[in-house]
C-alpha cells in the first residue's frame, strides 16, 4: 500500500504534514522559507505543493518515521543532496 500524505496549511504559515503508511501514521510541521522555491529553480511554486512534492522525495528514500516530526525544507538537501536537482523536474 503506498503513503497517503496529506498536506494541511497553518496560520502561522507553516505546513501540517499527515502520513499514513499502512496501519501506521505519522505527523510533521514543515515550514518553507521565503525563496527556497527560486532557489531550487522554481520560482513561484505553490508552497503546499513543494511540501507534498517534497515528502514524496523524502519517502522514496527512508520510511515515514525516520523523517524529522518538525523541520524546514531547506535541509532536506544536507542529507540527500539531490534534492535541489530533482525538485525543478518533479514540479515540471
Amino acid at each position: 500500500m503506498p503513503d497517503e500524505v496529506t498536506v494541511a496549511a497553518r496560520a502561522d504559515g507553516s505546513f501540517e504534514v499527515e502520513v499514513r503508511s499502512g496501519t501506521a501514521t505519522t505527523h510533521h510541521v514543515v515550514t518553507v522559507p521565503a525563496g527556497l522555491a527560486a532557489d531550487v529553480g522554481i520560482p513561484g511554486a505553490d508552497p503546499a505543493q513543494l511540501v507534498r512534492v517534497s515528502f514524496a522525495f523524502l519517502l522514496e528514500r527512508e520510511p515515514p518515521s525516520s523523517i524529522l516530526q518538525s523541520f524546514s525544507l531547506d535541509v532536506i538537501e544536507r542529507y540527500f543532496p539531490e534534492y535541489r536537482v530533482e525538485m525543478p523536474r518533479r514540479l515540471a
